[in-house]
């Protein structure tokens, strides 16, 4: 539990300008929600949302990302997680940056009570046009802390090793109102080899104003995943987002 505290207060002052210093002005973001309810032989309810924050000045640049999904069938929920990541990167030479980053997920259908991570490491802007489209690329290592729900035979009830962090971001202007992003992390296990990989597709086009819609791909993937649950998750989801 002591580590679990430290870890949340880590990962929310990970980037020191996102809590001292940062200027009002320079800060952009976008919320994002979707609900799907339908009812007769099934009554399903699913809500997903999203909040995303983006400062940045010549020398830092700062994210956090913060998500929720939940659904219900038949007064039985099936689904149920939240997840916060935060990066600071400090750039220098053009493109290059070093990176901070702190996540934390709990997924109460994972087979984890909670599953976390601390990185840093070395990221380029390999390739750039305009503002909207870019290449993304980094990698680093760090430490993970997971705690299962149920212990292993062994009576252990937590997983942390050192990690390798491999990530890709690529956004896309297909026009000046549709955008193109795809995803890419794999953090790899260097005791035990348990590799936790993520792919997030998505398409946004504006609708009005400020207002996009937009449809997304997810999938993650644990190699080593705890017993009873599956090494693979997908979520495809339409929601709107709001510009700000």
């Amino acid at each position: 539990m002591q580590f679990r505290a430290t870890l949340a207060i880590i990962t929310l002052t990970v980037s020191p300008t996102m809590v001292v210093g940062a200027e009002f002005d320079n800060w952009e973001g976008e919320g994002e929600a979707g609900v799907l309810v339908t009812s007769g032989n099934t009554e399903e309810t699913n809500i997903n949302g999203r909040l995303g924050l983006l400062h940045e000045v010549s020398e830092w640049r700062n994210t956090g990302d913060f998500r929720s999904t939940y659904s219900e069938t038949d007064d039985t929920t099936t689904a149920e997680k939240y997840s916060a990541e935060v990066q600071s990167d400090y750039k220098f030479e053009g493109s290059q940056y070093l990176f901070v980053r702190g996540a934390y997920e709990d997924d109460r259908f994972s087979g984890y009570d909670f599953q976390s991570s601390l990185t840093t490491g070395y990221g380029n802007r390999v390739w750039q046009r305009g503002k909207r489209s870019f290449l993304d690329l980094s990698v680093g290592g760090g430490y993970r802390f997971n705690r299962l729900e149920e212990p292993e035979a062994d009576g252990n009830q937590e997983e942390e090793e050192a990690i390798a962090r491999l990530a890709g971001k690529f956004d896309y202007a297909l026009s000046e109102t549709a955008l193109f992003r795809q995803k890419l992390s794999a953090e790899i296990g260097l005791s035990e080899n348990n590799t936790i990989s993520e792919s997030e597709t998505s398409i946004q086009a504006t609708v009005v104003g400020n207002l996009s819609m937009k449809a997304a791909y997810l999938v993650q993937y644990v190699s080593d995943e705890p017993e009873g649950s599956e090494d693979t998750d997908t979520q495809v989801s339409v929601s709107l987002l709001y510009g700000f």
